[in-house]
């Protein structure tokens, strides 16, 4: 069952893919119940994201079954085992910090792969993302349509792939905000990968976002991303985030940073978001997830994005 699904998957996506020249994508995401994994191939490499599960299996089972899974993928994609890394993904609390490093590992594996001619730093063993969230692979070519000439800005920026293709597309001003430092000198080390060199026109900044909005200039920002968790209360932040509580607010401050007739963004995870248009402080709004949907997430995209238009 588990290897019809996959070579079905496999031989659809392979050929886009290809098309494409896309190296960096999803395979199998849940397709079946009795298979709660995500596969994503990254180029020579392939992640193994197994969700966490109730299950009667003993360990000793578990790891056969996982072990046949594996060899299953193999034979598939050609990709041996020993390049195949695998995660355990939990439910986050709401007590867990969304930046916490996953259990140590013996060694870490970090690899670079391109998407669309530019270079991403991946981490395949550290964390449970890997730094470049394949399923933005569109989004961020619009955003790269939009960059020349702009001052754009990159709010919970995590590893500011965003702001890679700003900078390479010729913004003239690029500012990355996320609460994490480890990100952070992540996004430069890509900056730094791409040949960016350091500038007082690349910014990046430690802040919580939300408190960082109520600093920014007004009618300065061409263009923006602003991609939050769903929920979020480390103890870096002065307060709670809830995306649903909280978009208004965040969507509302960052207008008025913006310039008239400037673009934002939008995005969440949160599957039962609901955007709450007649509180945001513009009629511009229009909801692009499908249209920023890529060939291999059709049909499993778990997440919402729009494009806001600030007005006169």
């Amino acid at each position: 069952m588990f290897h019809n699904r996959l070579l079905k998957n496999y031989k659809h996506r392979i050929k886009q893919a290809k098309r494409l020249n896309v190296t960096c994508w999803r395979l199998f995401d849940r397709d079946l119940p009795e298979f709660p994994i995500c596969i994503e191939i990254y180029e020579h490499y392939i992640y193994i994201a197994e969700y966490n599960r109730r299950h009667n299996l003993t360990d000793e089972e578990h790891d056969a079954w996982f072990a046949a899974c594996k060899r299953v993928v193999a034979e598939m994609t050609g990709v041996p085992e020993e390049n195949m890394f695998l995660r355990l993904r939990k439910r986050m609390s709401h007590k867990e910090d969304q930046y916490e490093k996953e259990a140590e590992v013996a060694e870490s594996k970090i690899i670079t792969v391109q998407e669309n001619g530019l270079k991403f730093l991946v981490n395949l063993t550290d964390y449970l993302d890997t730094g470049l969230f394949l399923d933005h692979r569109l989004t961020r070519q619009m955003v790269q349509a939009e960059s020349k000439d702009t001052n754009f800005l990159n709010l919970f920026s995590y590893t500011s792939s965003f702001s890679v293709y700003a900078a390479l597309a010729g913004a003239k001003s690029v500012t990355s905000v996320d609460l994490s430092k480890t990100y952070l000198a992540w996004s430069e080390e890509n900056f730094k990968l791409n040949g960016i060199k350091p500038s007082s026109a690349y910014q990046f900044i430690h802040a919580d976002v939300k408190q960082y909005l109520k600093t920014i200039p007004r009618n300065f920002y061409d263009l923006v991303v602003m991609d939050p968790p769903t929920f979020s209360n480390s103890k870096r932040m002065k307060d709670v985030l809830d995306i649903q509580r909280d978009h208004v607010e965040l969507i509302n401050d960052m207008l008025v940073g913006m310039k008239v007739g400037g673009v934002l963004y939008f995005s969440t995870n949160f599957t039962q978001f609901n955007l709450d248009k007649e509180s945001i402080h513009s009629k511009s709004i229009r909801d692009i997830t499908r249209a920023t949907t890529p060939f291999d997430f059709e049909g499993k995209l778990k997440r919402w994005c729009f494009k806001i238009i600030k007005e006169v």
